[in-house]
């Protein structure tokens, strides 16, 4: 575990270079996202920014932010970014990503598509060959909820509403709760469950961010690695 936080944190300490101090920018959320803010907001009290402002992705984030003093803005206040950082619980070898096990899906995918550039920082071990090799995080409102459930184990994967220790449902900070589905063997197509989810009432947002990362940030054993997206992908 250990080495794993010190990959995370390579890969959120190389993130920074492409921040710069008149930046709007998008605050991600989740553990490997919790480093950056740490190593923002100790650039921002030792001096080195002045003048950026963050636009948090959760509640949780943007109480980490103010504990370092960071400005914040909400997206209505600041619909353009220039940047937003984030993790990803899986990256594929076309830079589509599976997100949201951090509780965060529906506002980080509000934020970032408003950013010139999404970079996402993650340790090699996020890497897969197809997406779907743990679960895909599912937004849903919490009425019917288990109507949506029964609907999403009809979409070859096995789906469950997502649950806290004692038993009651995770509830975001949107109000709605979260179900978590499996696919053995992976997403065959995830395009096109992409747009079945999209198209299905009730079903407020999934954790698949298609073509969305311009930039993978990758610590290994190796060193850190970047990943770009082709310009014409995005």
């Amino acid at each position: 575990m250990e080495v794993c936080v010190n990959l995370k944190e390579q890969a959120a300490q190389r993130a920074l270079a492409y921040v710069r101090d008149d930046m709007i920018l998008g605050l991600g959320t989740g553990s490997t996202a919790a480093l950056f803010v740490d190593l923002l907001g100790q650039k921002m009290q030792a001096g080195e920014f002045h003048h950026l402002v963050g636009v948090p992705t959760s509640e949780s984030t943007a109480q980490r932010a103010r504990g370092w003093g960071i400005p914040l803005a909400s997206l209505d206040e600041q619909p353009h970014l220039d940047l937003a950082v984030d993790g990803a619980d899986e990256v594929d070898p076309d830079l589509n990503l599976i997100k949201g096990l951090g509780r965060a899906l529906l506002r980080e995918k509000i934020v970032e598509i408003h950013a010139e550039r999404l970079i996402i920082v993650v340790d090699e071990s996020k890497l897969v060959p197809r997406l779907g090799r743990g679960p895909l995080p599912v937004e849903i409102v919490p009425f019917a909820a288990q109507a949506q459930v029964r609907w999403l184990s009809t979409l070859g994967c096995r789906a469950e509403l997502w649950r806290e220790d004692d038993g009651e449902p995770i509830v975001t900070d949107n109000g709605n709760y979260l179900a978590r589905c499996w696919f053995a063997g992976g997403i065959p197509d995830p395009g096109a469950l992409a747009w079945a989810l999209a198209g299905r009432p009730g079903i407020v947002e999934h954790g698949l961010f298609l073509d969305m990362a311009d930039t993978v940030i990758v610590a290994g054993a190796g060193g850190i690695r970047l990943l770009e997206r082709a310009p014409s992908r995005r």
